[in-house]
């Protein structure tokens, strides 16, 4: 599912306009990217839980020509599915 139909479904599921779904959903992705950025964790009770973790720089090897390359540590996004969507997607 693409954003265009995510909106679509919403809009449906909700009895919304298009244009409302579609403003409710980049709220809904600023609110989240925002509260990310500053560092906090956004749960969604029965859906799940955003995060950021951080992951520490490490040693990789360039596929192409089998070299040794540094990976930079990096701040990462993470999702864990709660309890229900665990168990509506089981």
């Amino acid at each position: 599912m693409n954003k265009a139909e995510l909106i679509e479904a919403m809009a449906s599921e909700a009895n919304l306009t298009k244009a409302d779904a579609k403003r409710a959903l980049d709220a809904f992705i600023g609110a989240t990217s925002g509260a990310l950025k500053k560092g906090d964790r956004v749960a969604l009770v029965g859906f799940g839980s955003f995060s950021v973790t951080k992951r520490a720089a490490r040693k990789g090897r360039n596929p192409q020509t089998g070299k040794e390359i540094n990976i930079a540590a990096k701040k990462v996004a993470k999702f864990k599915p709660g309890a229900d969507l665990s168990r509506i997607v089981k």
